[in-house]
């Protein structure tokens, strides 16, 4: 068997990882590029391996960054299966029409000064491309081994990362002798609101694991509560708005999760929130479906009053004209909004109301990657420029890390750990900083030399 690093080496975006096993070629996770925008125009390359010899396609889960390039992987001609759980084959197609609905709109925008024929930009895929993709979609369940091909199975555990998410299994049996192959996908750190746990494997030859936050520790959960109620409370007292990036699965849901659990705690009553993303209300429809992955406290959580998702001062806001009525509120709102990292989406736009305040709170309540709006607002930026408007900050920024969707250095390190006899580990979807301090941490624990395998580097089980 055999494992070519094709994405999220060095990076965290990107996944795609192509394994040759059993006389088969697999793909696993085939994501979206996300950064700066010369690294987002790598997504209109060519794939570095022939798409026509893929037998099959197993997808993690449905964040764009591990499902966003199915759509172009079709157009180059890949018709077969898409291996994914259930509830993920339900979120790809609300994330991938929405990314459709982006890029063609981008296109048109682009077009529309260009009028001459020349430069003529087409989007990187449409929504035709996406209806292609959920077309080829095969539903799993977890911990249920499916025989994809003569000597291959594939099995999925619950990786606590989103709902749907999947830590990948794949034997494969070869002259007699069988190799194992784990693929952690993303891992959720543990008591996550909503989610059950990482619940993982205990037997590989080799683990192929994630580690963005392999070079840090989280901040403790409950301090990380009581700081967003203090951000609120002194909101409030300052007259101002509080806007909060969030990705419009996971992220977007546990916030308010925490709002419900909080409501009187916090005063939340006093507040407008809003949910300013029409894909996070159609998540929410996803979620309200597969209730039976949620675990015990959100069940009972989500009989009670008030339930997170229907809070009496909670406005869904889907038709635009809806979501620029909100910037008419110069404080007293709580307005949370895609996309996560401040590249595109809705965020912008709030931003560019209130950013110029300092009676005003950003909350960054997720990773954001280098080269974007987001991350130059986390690292201290003074001033951007908005739609055309040069606007110097004045808005106080806030990190909080401890909300996290990706567990820190230690859940990592705890989740290997449940191997047997400390397999052969190679680190992905992490930036080199992230997996050099986690191999180091691997060898201290475990007494084990991690891989840190560059882009296209091929490993051998």
């Amino acid at each position: 068997m055999k494992v070519t690093v094709f994405g999220a080496a060095g990076a965290v975006t990107g996944s795609c990882h192509l394994v040759e096993a059993a006389g088969r070629r697999i793909l696993l996770d085939c994501g979206m590029i996300q950064g700066s925008k010369i690294e987002e125009a790598k997504n209109a390359l060519p794939f570095d391996f022939d798409v026509k010899t893929i037998d099959a396609v197993i997808l993690s889960h449905a964040h764009i960054d591990h499902c966003g390039r199915l759509p172009v992987l079709a157009q180059y001609g890949y018709h077969g299966p898409i291996y994914t759980h259930r509830a993920s084959a339900d979120l790809l197609p609300v994330m991938l029409e929405d990314a459709a609905s982006l890029a063609e709109m981008d296109a048109e925008r682009r077009n529309r000064f260009h009028k001459d024929g020349h430069n003529h930009h087409k989007p990187l895929f449409t929504r035709h491309d996406v209806g292609q993709v959920v077309r080829q979609l095969e539903r799993l369940d977890y911990r249920n081994p499916k025989i994809l091909f003569p000597g291959l199975t594939v099995t999925l555990q619950d990786a606590g990362h989103i709902l749907g998410s999947a830590s990948v299994r794949i034997q494969a049996e070869e002259g007699g002798v069988t190799r194992t192959l784990v693929f952690s996908g993303d891992i959720g750190p543990l008591d996550t609101p909503i989610l059950a746990d990482p619940d993982p494997f205990q037997q590989a030859d080799l683990v192929l694991m994630e580690s963005t936050y392999g070079g840090r520790l989280h901040r403790d959960r409950a301090a990380t509560v009581q700081e967003m109620g203090e951000i609120f409370d002194a909101a409030w007292k300052a007259g101002g708005n509080i806007l909060i990036p969030a990705f419009a699965v996971g992220r977007s849901q546990e916030l308010l999760y925490w709002f419900a659990k909080h409501f009187e705690d916090w005063n939340l009553g006093r507040w407008r929130i809003f949910m300013d993303s029409p894909m996070a209300s159609k998540v929410i429809e996803v979620y309200d479906r597969h209730d039976e992955l949620f675990d015990d406290d959100a069940k009972a959580m989500f009989h009670g009053k008030p339930h997170p998702f229907r809070l009496p001062n909670l406005k869904y806001t889907t038709d635009v004209e809806d979501s620029k009525a909100i910037n008419e509120h110069n404080g007293g709102c709580i307005i949370i909004a895609g996309s996560g990292m401040c590249n595109g989406g809705r965020i912008r736009h709030h931003l560019r109301h209130n950013l110029g305040s300092a009676k005003n709170h950003i909350l960054f309540v997720g990773y954001q990657s280098v080269g974007t709006l987001g991350r130059l607002l986390v690292d201290g930026i003074d001033s951007i420029k908005l739609f055309g408007d040069e606007i110097k900050i004045k808005a106080h920024r806030h990190t909080i890390g401890g909300l996290s969707a990706h567990t820190d250095q230690a859940g990592l390190l705890e989740w290997y750990g449940a191997f047997s006899l400390h397999p052969a580990i190679a680190l992905v979807h992490g930036e080199d900083d992230a997996r050099k301090a986690c191999a180091l941490a691997l060898k201290m624990r475990f007494d084990v030399d991690a891989s840190i395998p560059p882009y296209a580097e091929t490993l051998t089980v």
